[in-house]
């Protein structure tokens, strides 16, 4: 029986198996336990960036304008947040002196007008007058203050009410009387009472430093429903009063409505300038653009 060359070869086998066995054992041990060597690659290092330096924001200041339009919100322009700068141009909280200044130098105005319903736009047809002098001086700005229906006392309490204090007003337009003068009845006003508030009045625009200007009473004999001869007296007693006022310093400018609105019959008004609704007391869009114009004239032909 022939043994197959597989079993001839085993012993062969198991003795290189038994001599691999023992080199092993024998080698160095720190050869057998080689480190780990953990491998980076090498990058170039990236330039250290600049410091970046970020100028402060300038500070903002609120520019001071003269827009709203018409609106009662005249609180000096709030202060601007931020960093106050040292060249800021801010307005003064005093409106600027203008009775000792040149009045003739062009310039943007910004009027305050006071009065009853020949100055309230609200009324039907009051303050076409006012609209004209806007027209005229297109980059000025006029305020109105004016109330259908109020007497020259409550003018008086609304205006010294504050109403002018750090608003930047350069002129003062008061116009009123005719309802304090049928009035005399039912809430006891006189000439004189009327002449009183009227001249606190013109005394607080000069206080501010504004150029102030008076209108007289318009005519309204008309108005038969509350005119008569007592009436007319008082009339003329405060138109003279009114018209006397630049002389004595309390007024700078005054406008006559009563002579510029009246025709042939001087206590009623003229024809042409009545209303198209004609009461005898309220005038029409002729009439105001007279009044407007001889207000021009007079004091806003430099106002731009």
């Amino acid at each position: 029986m022939h043994r197959s060359p597989r079993r001839r070869l085993s012993p062969l086998l198991g003795a290189v198996v038994a001599v691999s066995v023992l080199a092993l054992a024998c080698e160095p041990r720190a050869r057998r336990e080689r480190p780990t060597v953990s491998v980076v690659a090498s990058t170039k290092p990236s330039e250290a960036p600049a410091p970046s330096v970020t100028a402060p924001a300038p500070a903002v200041l609120a520019p001071f304008t003269l827009a709203a339009q018409n609106q009662p919100n005249l609180g000096a322009p709030a202060t601007p947040s931020g960093t106050a700068s040292a060249h800021a141009n801010t307005p003064p909280s005093a409106s600027p002196p203008l009775a000792n200044s040149d009045a003739s130098a062009p310039r943007v105005c910004r009027v305050a007008l006071i009065g009853d319903s020949f100055t309230d736009r609200r009324s039907a047809g009051g303050g076409l007058y006012v609209r004209y002098l806007e027209q005229r001086c297109p980059e000025s700005q006029f305020v109105n203050f004016a109330k259908g229906g109020t007497m020259v006392n409550q003018m008086r309490k609304k205006l010294l009410g504050g109403l002018l204090t750090g608003a930047h007003f350069t002129h003062l337009i008061v116009f009123g009387g005719v309802n304090d003068l049928y009035s005399d009845e039912t809430a006891g006003r006189t000439p004189a009472k009327a002449e009183a508030d009227l001249a606190a009045m013109y005394a607080e625009g000069k206080a501010q430093g504004l150029r102030v200007v008076g209108l007289t009473v318009a005519p309204w004999a008309g108005f038969t429903r509350y005119y008569n001869p007592r009436r007319a007296a008082a009339t003329h007693e405060l138109n003279a009063w009114i018209l006397a006022q630049p002389a004595a310093g309390t007024l700078d400018a005054t406008v006559d409505a009563f002579s510029l609105l009246s025709c042939g019959d001087p206590e009623r008004l003229c024809p042409r300038y009545e209303h198209a609704h004609s009461d005898g007391l309220h005038f029409g869009k002729a009439g105001h653009e007279v009044l407007g114009s001889a207000l021009y004239a007079a004091e806003f032909k430099h106002c731009r």
